[in-house]
């Protein structure tokens, strides 16, 4: 069977990101019940229709392609192709209201993240980048910005709470930075992509929260990797290091490569 193009994949993914909205657009600030999983993270009733829709897209379009999703794990997951699923990135912005929560949507072809989408519903804001295919926001492409050192860069990340046992090693790169900057989720990634941070530091991901940015970013001429400084891939980490420049990023991960 002839490979998808690029472009092909990129536009489906869109259709995933467009059936996406409007799940979720009827539900924000609607008071939805909210329901704690086993890890004592969110879920709502959109979380989990807006990735039923996704996933009965990809079954009818590419019924040979693996799915992997937050919501309702994974079939075919040695395929060639995987769509790896995150319904809703940002599950607590989405049920108090804030509007920076995302979609993410991400494949996998033979093991290494080749396309990425970063919606964000309520901002109508979407970012795609992969292979061969330049990032770009509301179709418009977007790159990182230059950023010598340390001392000029401004930080991002969710939370302190997911530095949970590596405090000290976060609060050293931290402290090596200009400005910090908390909560976001998946759109600290897409400001990184689009020019408007320097880093962006995570832990405690699944595969899900990290698979849709990684080509996103790559094709915005960025970094991600974890904190050892390798590619990230399908089971291979939960602590992402992404940036804008290439130094930034070796001085950040001399720092978070001692955690």
């Amino acid at each position: 069977m002839t490979r998808p193009s690029t472009a092909e994949l990129a536009a489906f993914a869109c259709s995933l990101a467009d059936a996406a909205r409007g799940v979720i657009r009827r539900y924000h600030n609607f008071g939805v019940s909210i329901e704690a999983k086993a890890d004592e993270s969110p879920v709502t009733i959109a979380d989990r229709t807006a990735e039923k829709v996704m996933r009965a897209l990809i079954e009818e379009r590419y019924p040979e392609h693996g799915i992997a999703g937050e919501e309702f794990g994974t079939v075919r997951g040695d395929a060639e192709f995987v769509w790896s699923l995150d319904p809703i990135d940002g599950t607590k912005a989405f049920i108090t209201g804030s509007p920076r929560f995302g979609t993410l949507i991400g494949l996998v072809e033979n093991g290494s993240p080749v396309l990425g989408v970063i919606d964000m519903p309520v901002l109508d804001e979407r970012f795609v980048g992969g292979a061969d295919f330049m990032t770009r926001k509301n179709g418009s492409p977007v790159t990182v910005r230059s950023c010598a050192a340390m001392s000029d860069a401004i930080l991002a990340a969710t939370s302190p709470s997911m530095f949970d046992g590596v405090e000290e090693t976060y609060a050293a790169l931290r402290d090596v930075t200009r400005y910090q900057v908390f909560g976001g989720d998946c759109h600290n990634f897409a400001t990184l992509a689009s020019g408007h941070v320097d880093l962006c530091v995570e832990a405690g991901l699944q595969d899900y929260d990290f698979l849709a940015i990684v080509p996103v970013i790559e094709a915005a001429g960025g970094i991600v990797t974890d904190w050892k400084g390798d590619r990230p891939a399908p089971g291979s980490t939960n602590r992402i290091l992404a940036s804008g420049d290439k130094r930034v990023h070796d001085a950040a991960l001399e720092i978070l490569s001692k955690a």
